[in-house]
């Protein structure tokens, strides 16, 4: 069954995958039509990457569009930070960020998988394999800044193995939060500090029921980083890009 869409009053997405391709602004055609849902709805856009990824990805090509940032939340690093736009600028809300000696020993804990299972990284990459995010650890196969077309050749590929890395990473990091991504990555956060999490502040903050609420992202299904928000009893779409994402709202715009 679809979601009353007239009724819902924040509507939230997955960034990378979602709203734009791996690492990449997003285009034309979806700042517009991302421009006219702030026009009439509060819209939330968590995802993996770090602050400096939302900016390039999603801020940037809003520029032109800065009057609607009030109607924007942004939530970085999974839910591990949360910022909203208030007086001209961009302010922190709250961050949960790991620890030196935790940060230390998920990296580690990177090492030592690899070992396990005699993982070797690509003879190139593109940027750095493992980043600190201060909120979060991420491990990119093949690196940061590695080609969508690469990214998109890697996943499910048999050099993908990254359900084989967090099978022993869980047994590492027992207490920290371990999800699989878009094309490439594994992410790493403190427990219970996930989109599931995300969406509870949301809640809170916002003083907006879960009801009144709508996911959209590419990583829904079982392990993905978009996953727990399954738990919380948000409607929820998966989609396979952004394309299907432009389809979506250009649907949901005529409701509003």
């Amino acid at each position: 069954m679809n979601p009353e869409i007239s009724q819902k009053e924040l509507f939230v997405f997955d960034l990378d995958g979602t709203l734009a391709r791996s690492k990449t602004p997003m285009d034309a055609e979806m700042v517009e039509l991302f421009s006219s849902l702030l026009q009439k709805r509060n819209v939330a856009v968590i995802g993996g990457g770090w602050l400096p990824v939302f900016e390039m990805q999603l801020l940037v090509s809003l520029k032109s569009h800065e009057s609607l940032f009030g109607s924007l939340l942004l939530f970085p690093t999974s839910g591990a930070t949360f910022l909203r736009y208030e007086k001209g600028e961009w302010k922190t809300m709250y961050a949960h960020q790991l620890s030196l000696d935790e940060r230390d020993k998920i990296k580690a804990a990177f090492v030592k998988a690899f070992q396990d299972i005699d993982y070797h990284h690509p003879e190139k990459t593109y940027g750095e394999v493992i980043e600190d995010r201060g909120t979060q650890i991420t491990f990119s196969a093949l690196g940061q800044q590695a080609p969508i077309e690469l990214k998109d050749a890697y996943k499910g590929s048999p050099q993908d193995r990254r359900w084989e890395i967090v099978s022993r990473l869980k047994e590492y990091l027992p207490e920290f939060e371990i999800k699989v991504p878009g094309k490439s990555s594994i992410d790493v956060t403190m427990k219970g500090i996930d989109k599931g999490y995300g969406i509870g502040e949301m809640e809170k903050h916002l003083g907006i029921d879960v009801g009144k609420m709508i996911f959209v992202g590419d990583a829904l299904y079982e392990g993905g980083n978009d996953e727990p928000v399954k738990r919380t009893g948000i409607d929820t779409i998966a989609v396979e890009g952004p394309e299907d994402t432009k389809r979506l709202i250009a649907e949901w715009l005529p409701q509003l």
